[in-house]
């Protein structure tokens, strides 16, 4: 009899959704509600659980699901043993250590004898412990940017995206303590499963665009150095002419750089697809 394999997501907050279209677009068909704990994928014996974002650490210590979804500050927050399998490329934040903007404070060092408001104290902890820097860890599990006006704390760890909400409440960053995203995470190394491949092939395909172009042959030697590709562009003589075409991957993130290159190199009909699953 087949093993389902369960997976835990976030039930709610900035990583549920993209949690969700991640698994879909991997390939795996399943409904989602707001009422729903858990549903079947219909196509692999794979269960989704929807969970806290913070209890899916401890799930998938305690073997109770083979695979979590969650932010890599949760998981250096629960302090279990569990398996890094990818680091998935959304809900990017920093674990920031701030302070009023009235405050004289302008470095780390500045800290002993403060106290400290975090909805992370474990990590916050570690952080200070590992610089013998005496502090006041007081946890608080929402509101810590208002923490300083309130008289609870001296300074703030919380976590930065945009740093917009730091700005509105009179902060300002001092330090990085940790950077966090989404990651996959598992119970041991070896659990029998394609889920992480899959993930990590719409993980990578994210991070790349197909190009495909026609070029003469002369451009062709300029065209390869421009984009290189996964080993090397796939070239291909066109029917009833001289023209070559040329097929290769490039870094999303380089692809403005790149179109303007390879036009000047004399690439013509150049077009840039989307890549839904890549095996490096």
């Amino acid at each position: 009899m087949t093993q389902t394999t369960r997976i835990a997501i976030p039930n709610k907050g900035r990583l549920s959704q993209p949690s969700i279209d991640l698994l879909r677009q991997a390939g795996l068909v399943f409904e989602s509600s707001s009422r729903a704990l858990a549903v079947p994928v219909r196509n692999m014996p794979v269960e989704v659980l929807f969970v806290r974002a913070d209890d899916i650490p401890e799930l998938v210590h305690d073997n109770v699901v083979h695979y979590g979804i969650t932010g890599l500050d949760l998981v250096a927050e629960a302090c279990f043993d569990v398996s890094l399998i990818a680091e998935l490329g959304y809900g990017r934040c920093d674990l920031t250590v701030a302070v009023d903007n009235a405050s004289t404070i302008e470095a780390i060092d500045e800290f002993s004898g403060l106290r400290v408001a975090t909805s992370h104290p474990e990590i916050v902890g570690r952080f200070f412990t590992d610089k013998n820097i005496d502090v006041t860890t007081i946890p608080l599990k929402g509101s810590v940017e208002v923490a300083p006006k309130l008289g609870i704390a001296d300074a703030i760890v919380d976590l930065v995206s945009s740093g917009s909400t730091l700005m509105m409440n009179g902060l300002r960053p001092i330090a990085t303590v940790l950077e966090s995203q989404a990651a996959l995470i598992a119970s041991g190394p070896d659990v029998d499963s394609p889920i992480p491949t899959m993930v990590k092939a719409v993980v990578a395909a994210r991070r790349k665009r197909y190009v495909l172009m026609n070029a003469p042959i002369e451009a062709l030697d300029e065209i390869e150095r421009i984009i290189p590709g996964a080993d090397a562009p796939t070239i291909v003589p066109l029917s009833q002419t001289d023209k070559y075409a040329v097929h290769s991957v490039v870094e999303a993130d380089e692809l403005w750089n790149v179109l303007p290159r390879l036009e000047s190199a004399g690439a013509s009909a150049i077009l840039v697809l989307p890549i839904n699953q890549m095996i490096p």
